[in-house]
């Protein structure tokens, strides 16, 4: 009967220890990096609308110099406005993809 609450005492420390140094593994990466604040969040966010905003302004404005330039039946500036905007999606999709993938290895961590 000894001998199995000695391996019950062993297994139990070891649990223990395992909780211990996971914890202790937390604590220093939160140290490490520190905590992100909302000023991180409201950043990120002005990020992607501006990674959206500007390439839109600029088919805009391309498209009006186009439509001034070389008259056409179709609107330059409509075309481009739409073709800014699509690669400004896909602009922030790249930011909100890259942030998600930083996120899921430090969570792997």
């Amino acid at each position: 009967m000894n001998e199995n609450h000695g391996t019950d005492n062993a297994s139990q420390e070891s649990l223990f220890s395992r909780q211990v140094g996971a914890q202790a593994a937390r604590k220093l990466k939160a140290r490490r990096d520190g905590t992100k604040s909302i000023w991180f969040g409201l950043g990120m966010s002005g990020l992607i609308g501006w990674s959206v905003t500007v390439p839109t302004l600029i088919g805009a404005a391309i498209g009006i110099w186009a439509d001034r330039r070389h008259p056409s039946p179709y609107s330059w500036t409509l075309m481009l406005l739409l073709t800014g905007l699509i690669i400004g999606c896909l602009n922030a999709w790249h930011w909100v993809d890259s942030e998600y993938k930083e996120m899921q290895e430090d969570s792997d961590e």
